[in-house]
């Protein structure tokens, strides 16, 4: 498959911009959320951009659609986490507008890499 330098794509820096955001918001949240939704959205944003680095490092594009595949799983789960933390007041209506074209960009560029590694098979 060749190596890919996972920090040059663009998907990854995407994704790694709505990592910093999601931290950013989350030192907001509650205290008594710290273990609870606080740890379970950085988690899960994290495996975001560990899934897509991960990814690049596979021999075979099978092995790594496994790991894009997580990776999107990891950014719809943000994403549910995100909604409800503004059905809970964690953050406005606006932050969470704000935070969703993060995610729908990401989405794009996650599912365009994706079919990308698709037409390799």
């Amino acid at each position: 498959m060749g190596f890919l330098n996972y920090d040059d794509l663009d998907v990854w820096k995407a994704c790694r911009k709505l990592v910093s955001e999601i931290y950013l918001i989350t030192k907001e949240f509650p205290k008594e959320e710290i273990y609870g939704l606080t740890n379970q959205l950085r988690r899960a944003s994290i495996s975001i951009i560990s899934n897509i680095a991960e990814g690049t490092g596979r021999n075979t594009a099978k092995d790594s659609l496994k790991f894009f595949y997580i990776s999107r799983g990891s950014l719809f789960e943000s994403e549910a986490q995100l909604i409800i933390a503004s059905d809970l007041n964690y953050i406005s209506k606006e932050q969470l507008k704000e935070i969703h074209l993060q995610l729908t960009t990401c989405k794009k560029l996650l599912n365009g890499f994706i079919n990308y590694h698709k037409e390799k098979l």
